[in-house]
């Protein structure tokens, strides 16, 4: 069993409040985040969407590599964008899906083959299996 641990800390209001979120990786240490940086696309720092959205394009593409390798071929130059969309819903601010945008290639793969293993990694990657959200695919 894998277990992976982050902490959050904050002071304050929800809304005028600040804190920090960090990880044993180092990638956050005492990293800023407040409720401006979470609803508000232009103050600085990050959100609790902002990094769903980063570690699913993360686990996503890896998914895609691993199911190329399974296959024989190797992944070029894969690129992700993942959008997680937040929308006001009867029960308060909610994850309503999530748009996944993919490019890329693999020496000898068809384009339909290349679309099924990125379909089976957007079903199957371990992020993807945690969301109980819709999540699109286009492949660019």
């Amino acid at each position: 069993m894998l277990k992976r641990k982050a902490t959050a800390q904050w002071n304050g209001t929800g809304q005028d409040g600040k804190g920090t979120l960090s990880a044993p990786g180092g990638v956050l240490s005492s990293t800023p985040y407040t409720f401006g940086a979470r609803f508000n696309q232009e103050a600085p720092g990050t959100n609790p969407e902002e990094l769903l959205a980063a570690a699913h394009a993360g686990c996503f593409t890896m998914a895609v590599a691993f199911s190329l390798q399974q296959q024989g071929f190797v992944a070029r130059d894969l690129h992700t964008d993942a959008v997680v969309v937040l929308d006001k819903t009867a029960t308060g601010m909610s994850i309503t899906g999530v748009r996944l945008t993919l490019s890329g290639s693999a020496e000898g793969v068809s384009a339909e083959a290349f679309r099924q293993v990125a379909e089976a990694a957007k079903a199957n990657c371990i992020i993807s299996r945690a969301l109980s959200v819709p999540i699109e695919l286009e492949i660019v």
